[in-house]
C-alpha cells in the first residue's frame, strides 16, 4: 500500500470508527429476533457479534428429529447472512451434546413408506429425506461465520456428523464420541464418512471408528485431532469457546469470512485451485477499508480498528 494511501486511512480512521454502530444491545436484539423462530434450537448473543447456538431437547438427550434437522439448516442459513453475527458457538443443553438421530422419526418415516408398494417410490422418499439432513450438516460448513462446536459428554452417530462439519472443535474431559451408524444396521450418510477422515488425518483411524462404531474418548478425539482442546467441565468449555469467538469477532469479518471460504475450497481442490481462487477473491478484497485500517493500526501501533457490518 503507498504511503498515501495509508495517510489517507490514519485521517479517516477517527470517522469511519464514528461511523460504527454501537454495541446497544444489536448483537443479542438480533440473536432474540432469529430464536423467536426456532422450538429446538435456543439462540443468545453473549458477546458483541457473537451468536451461542444450543441444541435445545434435553429431555431427548438432543437427538435429532426432523424439526431439529430443518431448523439447523435455517438457522445457519440466517446467521450466515446476518450481519451482527461474526462468529458462532454451537453447544448443548442438559446432560449430553447429541445421543444422534431421533429413532421415532426413524419410525415415523417408515409409515411413511409403509404407504408406497413400489420400492422405486419408495426409494425417492428415502433420497429426499437423506439429501434434507445433508443439507443441513452442509449448512455449518458453508455458513462463512467460524462455528466453534463446545462438546460434553455422549456426541453419538448425526452428533459426529454435525460437529466434523464446524471449523474448531473443543469439548470437555467427560466427553465421548462413536460413530454409531453400524449398529444400527446402516452406513453413516450424513458426512462422518466424508468429514471425518479429513478432521483426524487418518484413513485407518476413520475407518476403524466407522466399521466398529467403538465409543472413543475425549483424550484420543484431541490427540487424533477431532477436538483441539479439553476443558474439566461443561461451564470452562463454554467460557473458552465463547472467548474464542470473541477474539475471532474482534477481527475483519471480510478477512475472516474469506479465510473461511478459500480453506473449505481447499478441501477439495489442488493446491494451484485453491491458490487461483483466493486471488482471484483478493484481487477486491485487497482494496477494503477493512485491510487499510489494519495496516494502518500496525504501522501507528493504534488500537485495534472497528471493522463496519459485513
Amino acid at each position: 500500500m503507498s504511503l498515501p494511501r495509508i495517510t489517507n486511512v490514519i485521517r479517516l480512521a477517527p470517522r469511519l470508527v464514528a461511523m460504527q454502530p454501537h454495541r446497544n444491545n444489536s448483537s443479542a436484539q438480533a440473536a432474540t429476533e432469529v430464536a423467536a423462530e426456532f422450538k429446538t434450537l435456543a439462540i443468545s448473543s453473549p458477546k458483541p457479534f457473537v451468536f451461542h447456538v444450543e441444541l435445545n431437547r434435553p429431555k431427548k438427550l438432543n437427538a435429532i428429529n426432523r424439526d431439529m434437522w430443518l431448523e439447523i439448516r435455517a438457522c445457519f442459513e440466517t446467521l450466515a447472512v446476518n450481519p451482527d453475527c461474526r462468529a458462532i458457538v454451537l453447544s448443548a443443553a442438559g446432560k449430553h451434546f447429541c445421543a444422534g438421530i431421533d429413532l421415532s422419526s426413524m419410525m415415523a418415516l417408515g409409515q411413511q413408506l409403509a404407504d408406497y408398494d413400489d420400492v422405486a417410490r419408495k426409494g425417492v422418499v428415502l433420497e429426499r429425506t437423506i439429501k434434507i439432513y445433508q443439507d443441513s450438516i452442509t449448512a455449518v460448513e458453508l455458513c462463512p461465520k467460524p462455528v466453534i462446536m463446545a462438546v460434553h459428554q455422549a456426541c453419538i452417530g448425526a452428533g459426529v456428523d454435525l460437529i466434523t462439519a464446524a471449523d474448531i472443535r473443543y469439548s470437555t474431559q467427560d466427553a465421548f464420541f462413536q460413530v454409531k451408524e453400524v449398529d444400527i444396521g446402516m452406513a453413516a450418510d450424513v458426512g462422518s464418512l466424508q468429514r471425518l477422515p479429513k478432521a483426524i488425518g487418518s484413513q485407518s483411524l476413520a475407518r476403524e471408528l466407522c466399521f466398529t462404531g467403538r465409543r472413543f474418548e475425549s483424550a484420543e478425539a484431541e490427540r487424533c485431532g477431532l477436538v483441539s482442546r479439553v476443558y474439566p467441565d461443561k461451564e470452562s468449555l463454554l467460557a473458552g469457546a465463547i472467548a474464542l469467538a470473541e477474539e475471532i469477532a474482534s477481527k475483519s469479518p471480510i478477512a475472516v469470512q474469506t479465510t473461511k471460504e478459500s480453506m473449505v475450497y481447499s478441501l477439495e481442490h489442488t493446491n494451484q485451485e485453491g491458490l487461483d481462487h483466493i486471488r482471484i477473491i483478493n484481487k477486491l478484497n485487497l482494496q477494503s477499508e477493512d485491510f487499510a485500517q489494519s495496516v494502518a493500526a500496525q504501522l501507528t501501533k493504534d488500537e485495534k480498528p472497528v471493522f463496519a457490518k459485513l
